[in-house]
């Protein structure tokens, strides 16, 4: 966990940048908007042809949620290069975000919940916010399943903040609030 959470800060830093788009742009992937699935099907995918990388994202879900789908998706270039390779459609396909089920989706969430928010500004948040964890996620702009994943890896770091969302729940894989 310690290690996605320094690739996650390190391409922060290294690209100075906290926005997915941007951060394609900088590995080198091409992004495609593609209209062709339905608001509620395929969110979007990672592959890599030819050497070069990709990221798909359903142009049908609001700006918001294609810059979430983005960043899941700049996680899978940067982590699972190779699981993108040896998949036999050479591509990592996301229904639900929030599945944490799989390591390769676990990690792609907890990468993006650190890119998107430095720790910092995550305790400025909560100290704001007195502790509510919804008012938390609206102020950062994030979901609040990726709040969750957040907190979690802050826990796991040694920092004292409580996460009211277990991340084995079946909260992440309901349909409504803030799923994409």
């Amino acid at each position: 966990m310690r290690s996605v959470y320094m690739q996650a800060e390190n391409m922060a830093k290294k690209h100075q940048t906290r926005n997915p788009y941007e951060l394609l742009d900088a590995i080198g992937a091409k992004t495609i908007l593609s209209d062709q699935y339905s608001q509620d099907g395929l969110k979007g995918f990672s592959t890599i042809i030819n050497r070069q990388m990709f990221a798909f994202i359903n142009a049908k879900l609001d700006e918001h949620e294609r810059m979430i789908v983005a960043g899941h998706e700049a996680a899978h270039l940067i982590l699972h290069k190779r699981e993108i390779l040896q998949s036999p459609a050479c591509a990592i396909k996301d229904f639900n975000l929030y599945d944490n089920s799989g390591r390769l989706e676990y990690e792609a969430n907890d990468f993006l919940a650190n890119f998107l928010v430095s720790d910092k500004r995550v305790l400025e948040s909560i100290s704001n916010s007195e502790g509510d964890y919804f008012f938390t996620a609206k102020e950062l702009c994030i979901p609040p399943p990726l709040l969750a994943f957040k907190l979690h890896g802050m826990m796991h770091r040694g920092f004292e903040v409580r996460n009211p969302m277990n991340l084995e729940s079946k909260f992440f894989g309901r349909k409504g609030m803030w799923q994409s």
